[in-house]
């Protein structure tokens, strides 16, 4: 169930990154054709208002297709028709008009000749994939005609767009922190038991809800009981606990543990305090949770760097390993589902902003430098880099689900 639960806020996060584009689209007469949560081919998918909303079956995402991501070439009409024309050489009467039309810039004259050839292409004798591709052609040069098309627009409306979907990340995963901080966040610890390991000496004497009172008959401020069972040097201790409102005194020989990251080692007896958390003001979490995801973000990007360097590797996680930390943080509280939530919410607005391909950033770098160039870029050239940004992602995840299948295995 855990597990669930968290398959379904990572597709919530998905939801809304792709609701910022869709919403931002439209306010800027950008009318999309398609919503979906994750890649087709589609699972399910209904069509209301012209708009084709479906789940796919591919989870690696979601998108929001705007018409007219680039200027429609004769080029592309080649490309997308070649099948059709060798199954019906005829259809070049219609193919060839539209083609020049494009290539010589004339898009008003090109558009007038869309209706003629979805007819022609009715009357054709085409196999279903000829079919497929030609109609798939026809609908986005259309789209790419027509007056709402993504590449028509002016810079800023192109950009706030694109933006907008790991801007709703960005702004979900500092909300949510603040709701963190206003339900309460770890201050200082209790002298009340709150957990005690398997197979740990405090096993064979400690019980949840105990008080522990004094170390060694001495008493003892509880933030320091943790202190002094680590600075043991593996001596046996005697805690003096309340339990049921009578005293008793264990005594306990701590075991020594290695950290990972640290040079020393630690001693440890296996159970842990409760926390006791402190309540923070609306304004006050706000300003903390802003705080907290610059930190975050600081770290990630260096994380990022080490993956460049082949010293991050293992950091790197696939959607299996983030459903998998979400619903394990479930398991400890909501508290903690909330802060991995906003985590992998952060983390999906940072990654979409890398300039790469298909990614968001990427196609932020190319608005603006069609700005800074004056004239659209060439579709082959926006193909050419995306090519190299999915292979990229396509190596991010899967060093991430190896390191998941590594972690499932206590590698």
């Amino acid at each position: 169930m855990t597990y669930l639960i968290g398959t379904v806020g990572l597709v919530f996060l998905i939801l809304i990154h792709e609701a910022g584009h869709f919403a931002v689209a439209l306010a800027v007469r950008m009318r999309p054709r398609r919503f979906y949560i994750f890649f087709p081919p589609a699972l399910v998918k209904r069509v209301h208002n012209g708009i084709e909303y479906g789940i796919g079956a591919i989870p690696l995402g979601g998108y929001v297709k705007i018409p007219g991501m680039h200027r429609p070439a004769g080029k592309d009409v080649e490309a997308q028709f070649d099948r059709a024309l060798e199954e019906a050489p005829w259809l070049a009467r219609d193919v060839e008009p539209l083609k020049e039309d494009l290539e010589a810039g004339r898009l008003e004259e090109a558009r007038a000749h869309i209706p003629d050839l979805r007819a022609a292409l009715g009357r054709a004798d085409l196999s279903e994939p000829a079919r497929r591709s030609a109609e798939r052609s026809l609908t986005d040069i259309d789209d790419a005609l027509s007056q709402d098309a993504y590449w028509r627009a002016p810079v800023w409306k192109r950009v706030a767009v694109i933006l907008a979907g790991p801007g709703t990340n960005l702004v979900f995963a500092i909300a949510l922190l603040a709701v963190v901080f206003m339900l309460g966040v770890p201050d200082t610890v209790s002298r009340t038991v709150a957990k005690v390991e398997d197979g740990m000496p405090a096993a064979r004497f400690l019980e949840v809800g105990d008080e522990v009172v004094a170390v060694n008959g001495r008493a003892v401020q509880p933030e320091k009981i943790s202190e002094q069972i680590r600075g043991s040097q593996g001596r046996p201790i005697r805690l003096t606990v309340l339990r049921d409102g009578e005293r008793r005194t264990f005594t306990a020989t701590p075991v020594e543990e290695e950290v990972p990251g640290q040079d020393e080692a630690v001693y440890r007896l296996g159970f842990s305090l409760e926390p006791v958390y402190k309540r923070h003001d609306l304004i006050e979490s706000v300003g903390l949770a802003a705080d907290r995801t610059w930190l975050v973000t600081k770290v990630i990007f260096q994380s990022l760097g080490r993956i460049v360097t082949g010293e991050g590797r293992d950091e790197v996680a696939s959607p299996v390993g983030i459903v998998q930390a979400s619903g394990e943080a479930l398991d400890v509280g909501v508290r903690d589902y909330l802060g991995v939530l906003a985590l992998i919410s952060l983390s999906l607005a940072l990654l979409n902003m890398l300039p790469l391909l298909p990614l968001d950033g990427g196609h932020i770098a190319f608005s603006l430098a069609e700005g800074v160039r004056g004239r659209a870029i060439p579709r082959e050239a926006y193909e050419r880099v995306s090519a190299v940004g999915i292979v990229l992602v396509l190596l991010l995840f899967f060093i991430g689900l190896s390191n998941d299948i590594e972690r499932n295995r206590g590698g």
